[in-house]
């Protein structure tokens, strides 16, 4: 009898908590990999979650050598002023102030279509040293970021120092794998002064892999780089320019003297 009377009591104890089981109110999860506990079990190994990692590298990159100046960036605070509105091409040709009020509409375009989740083509601006190349793309990344979107903003010389570092350290936590896939798998990835770099064919590869596999995938792209088109296809190859046209459409940011300069000089009151 005692024992009838403890199966009993096992199976109305197994009826309540199967009661209580289905009645628990549904659980949102940021991450449904990992229940939002930042661990995954592969086979009998605990790994850490992509959602840990992406957060990581994210943090690490957004703002990338950018100061606070930039990273206050927008695209009103775009001042078309340090850009000549004098015309004197012969063939009727858009002044540099003309260019550059298109690469803003560009940039303006490309975000408010990435925010509203439109299929939009990528942003490849050229142009000399402080031609606003970089605040342009900073107010880029700044204003999605207040749309929600995940953007990783990298200086491309420190993403190619950062992968190279990891062949020394052998970090568990950030390793070269890890740092090339945040930037292939980024919602949108800001790509800022390529072309800054004395490349080889190591670092050639390391960036074309990025960019491939975006292009294949059709994922948002914005790029900066000092060099012209000849340039970059002489310093980068015909492989890799022709995806960057595939993926961006080409435009070009022109001053008579670096903003910078021009900023100091009127500091100045020179």
């Amino acid at each position: 009898m005692n024992r009838l009377i403890q199966e009993k009591l096992q199976e109305l104890a197994s009826y309540a908590s199967l009661s209580k089981e289905q009645n628990k109110p549904e659980i949102k999860y940021k991450c449904e990999t990992c229940k939002d506990h930042g661990i995954i079990l592969k086979g009998e190994q605990a790994v850490v979650c992509s959602c840990m990692k992406q957060k990581s590298i994210n943090n690490k990159f957004k703002h990338a050598n950018i100061g606070a100046q930039i990273q206050n960036a927008n695209f009103t605070n775009f001042n078309l002023s340090f850009y000549p509105d004098t015309n004197n091409d012969e063939n009727g040709n858009p002044n540099y102030r003309q260019i550059a009020q298109i690469t803003l509409n560009a940039a303006k375009q490309f975000a408010e279509d990435i925010a509203n989740n439109k299929k939009s083509k990528g942003l490849l601006i050229t142009g000399p040293v402080g031609s606003g190349k970089t605040f342009l793309a900073a107010a880029i990344a700044n204003y999605l970021i207040t749309k929600d979107k995940q953007v990783l903003f990298v200086v491309v010389p420190d993403l190619l120092d950062e992968i190279r570092s990891t062949y020394q350290k052998q970090s568990e936590e950030v390793t070269e794998l890890l740092l090339t896939e945040s930037a292939r798998e980024a919602e949108i990835l800001i790509l800022d002064d390529l072309g800054v770099h004395n490349y080889t064919e190591w670092t050639i590869n390391k960036l074309y892999s990025i960019i491939n596999y975006r292009a294949n995938n059709e994922l948002p792209l914005v790029v900066t780089t000092n060099l012209d088109m000849l340039q970059l296809e002489k310093c980068l190859g015909e492989r890799m320019t022709s995806r960057l046209l595939q993926l961006c459409q080409l435009h070009r940011l022109i001053v008579d003297l670096d903003i910078r300069h021009q900023l100091y000089l009127k500091q100045a009151k020179i």
